[in-house]
């Protein structure tokens, strides 16, 4: 049977108490895609995009939303942020370009940092088709999932 631990004994939604578990490192990596034109990609290689440099401001924007997920996801704890890294992958498609984005967010805390890697990289993926937006509008994010999850009561975690 699932507990679900973000309810009260009356149903309504609660944060769970983390006052007793003990800190440990955790850290959290997620993925995240956005499906290009090679346009759009010539653009960002070149640094053609009015915005500015498409990348760097992507993993600001990347690391300042997992620094603040506890202000956007009500359950989430704010907890206290050891390392942000952002990494970007090009893969030439059939008929365009991907960008993998791989996030990697650490603490030494009671709870784990998988909600803050994810959204750092559905963030980093909405702020590159925000830069790029006006050269085409038809980009895909991709899917965002965990890729992998180490530290805390649960124990590690791997996708396969």
């Amino acid at each position: 049977m699932i507990i679900l631990t973000h309810f009260n004994e009356d149903g309504r939604a609660k944060m769970v108490d983390i006052s007793n578990k003990e800190a440990t490192t955790r850290t959290a990596i997620a993925m995240s895609s956005v499906q290009m034109s090679y346009q759009v990609y010539d653009a960002i290689q070149n640094q053609k995009i009015k915005k500015g440099d498409v990348l760097s401001v992507a993993q600001v924007a990347g690391i300042m939303a997992a620094k603040q997920t506890s202000s956007l996801i009500p359950m989430c704890h704010p907890i206290p942020i050891s390392g942000i890294n952002i990494t970007f992958d090009w893969k030439e498609l059939q008929d365009n370009i991907k960008l993998s984005i791989q996030t990697e967010v650490k603490t030494v805390g009671s709870t784990g940092v998988e909600m803050e890697a994810l959204t750092a990289a559905s963030i980093t993926a909405l702020t590159i088709y925000d830069m790029c937006k006006a050269v085409d509008k038809s980009m895909m994010i991709g899917s965002t999932y965990l890729l992998e999850k180490s530290g805390g009561k649960s124990g590690d975690y791997k996708r396969n």
